[in-house]
């Protein structure tokens, strides 16, 4: 058969080059991915816009953030706290916002080649929110109804823009023309910046509440009936590079599982001591108050903190003696261990001995001159010495229950944590920094100690693997808190490792066994390498 030149023409215009086909189909399916995010992206702005309207601590992002926390095996968020220290939430929210728009993008491409199934997933998204919104200790009346929106205009959304996007299977709609690409890209275009603006709206409506009823700015605290002693004059050493010796609290650690600070209006918080006990007391904010409050500083400290880092702080804080309401409520013989519990569902087992004895175990409303800062558990928190935080620095805290360790665990303990958390003999070296480059010459060597309530009697430096000497010790504030120490040293050229270990009251000397953070705290003595110039 011959082929006339009309043939041929038309011949060619249904192109069989497979490198061509492969084009068109994978143009295709970047713009139903493109459609997909879109539409996701529209969803969760006006979920989150919603939750700051109706209810502000359900945002679906932080609601699946949250529930994804407490699911997480515990070597899981060991690994993240290890990997990204304070900034573990961030990392989650980042990561959240990656996997959410790759499986939007393929939402989108499911859309346009099955009508009507990627709608069906993304409201299959929004009651995986709802689920994990309404499961939350804090749920509010109307915590399912972020979710419920940002999944009902996803998949409102994605059908139209998915069509748009060109279905497979047809070269000719494929090929879309510069007009249709253009009303496509407008379209998703729009959906995006709808999305985007009001998840922005939602944020900034968040925080304008928050000033609002959170009344923290204007609160001015009661004066201390106990003031804390003056910082003795030697207690903080002036060596460059140094750790404070009083932490500011915008520098202090966070750790804790709330993915959103929890935001309590004052006014509506009450604490409840209950269990074990002949009465059950209640105490509210202003109650709370009117109590003769004293002021400690107490040395905290996360028992994710590797030997010689930098998740531990020193804050002077102000609030109520904890036994004293235990006292109130009369602790039957039987009970050993106080179950404390956040507004958010965290809890931790302390031991009741703990709380009964002399120390400054306290029910803290302010830090460092201030009230708290909502991070570090505003209105009210407590602040244990002498345990990792873990098992007694519950932020936020709203119940105690006087029960026994045979009967009741606490959040970190069902992830395989010790149950009771005492915390260990520990130093770290701050100056010179590990890697560093220090000129040759006289220099110092300077750090930190601690053990609360135990107290650091002698912080001891050996360089190269030398004879260990003695550093000089600053004056503790107590034993309650870290001290700071300093050792002069005269650096000769070359690499060198520097080590470092405490000796507590007890006359015990910090080991240099080398053990994990899981389970109970880690140990081995902290070392860094230099280079001398």
């Amino acid at each position: 058969m011959r082929i006339t030149r009309a043939n041929a023409k038309n011949d060619s215009a249904t192109p069989r080059c497979p490198t061509y086909a492969q084009g068109v189909d994978g143009r295709w399916r970047l713009r139903a991915a493109a459609a997909g995010i879109a539409a996701v992206v529209l969803g969760v702005g006006a979920g989150e816009l919603a939750a700051a309207v109706l209810a502000p601590a359900s945002s679906p992002i932080g609601a699946i953030g949250d529930a994804l926390i407490d699911l997480a095996p515990g070597w899981g968020k060991e690994a993240a706290i290890s990997l990204f220290g304070t900034s573990d939430k961030l990392a989650l929210i980042v990561g959240i916002g990656v996997v959410l728009i790759g499986i939007a993008a393929l939402l989108g491409v499911v859309e346009a080649r099955f009508p009507r199934a990627g709608a069906l997933s993304c409201a299959a998204l929004g009651v995986v929110g709802i689920a994990a919104a309404v499961s939350r200790a804090d749920a509010e009346g109307l915590a399912w109804t972020p979710s419920a929106i940002a999944g009902a205009m996803a998949a409102f959304a994605i059908g139209p823009l998915a069509r748009r996007s060109a279905p497979p299977g047809r070269v000719a709609a494929a090929r879309a023309t510069d007009p249709e690409r253009r009303w496509f890209l407008a379209w998703a275009g729009t959906a995006t910046l709808i999305g985007v603006a009001s998840a922005a709206g939602g944020v900034l409506l968040q925080t304008r509440a928050r000033a609002a009823t959170a009344t923290r700015r204007a609160l001015h605290l009661p004066a201390p009936a106990r003031a804390a002693p003056p910082v003795p004059s030697g207690a903080e050493l002036t060596v460059p590079g140094l750790t404070p010796l009083v932490t500011p609290s915008t520098d202090f650690y966070r750790i804790d599982t709330a993915l959103f600070v929890p935001q309590i209006d004052p006014a509506s918080w009450s604490l409840r001591i209950h269990g074990l006990v002949d009465h059950t007391v209640v105490l509210t904010w202003d109650e709370l108050l009117a109590l003769p409050l004293q002021e400690s500083y107490t040395t905290l400290a996360c028992v994710s903190n590797p030997v010689g880092g930098g998740l531990i702080g020193n804050a002077k804080w102000l609030g109520y003696p904890i036994r004293d309401l235990l006292a109130r409520a009369a602790p039957r013989a039987e009970a050993d261990m106080v179950l404390s519990r956040s507004t958010d569902g965290f809890t931790a087992s302390t031991p009741l001995e703990v709380l009964t004895d002399n120390r400054d175990a306290v029910l803290a409303v302010g830090m460092n001159g201030a009230p708290l800062p909502p991070e570090h558990g505003f209105p009210v928190r407590m602040v244990v010495p002498g345990l990792y935080g873990y098992v007694s620095a519950t932020k936020w805290v709203v119940d105690l229950e006087v029960t026994r360790f045979d009967r009741a665990s606490a959040y970190w303990t069902e992830q395989g944590w010790s149950p009771r958390g005492p915390i260990k003999l520990e130093s770290r070296i701050d100056v010179p920094r590990t890697g560093a480059t220090v000129p040759s010459g006289d220099t110092v060597i300077a750090g930190v100690a601690w053990q609360q309530h135990v107290g650091i009697s002698k912080v001891e430096v050996s360089v190269d693997d030398g004879a260990w000497q003695d550093a000089e010790l600053a004056t503790a504030i107590s034993a309650d808190t870290w001290v700071q120490w300093r050792l002069p040293w005269h650096a000769a050229s070359g690499a060198h490792t520097i080590r470092c270990r405490a000796t507590n009251h007890a006359g015990e000397v910090q080991t240099a066994r080398e053990v994990p953070p899981a389970p109970d705290g880690a140990t081995g003595w902290p070392h860094i390498t230099v280079q001398v110039a």
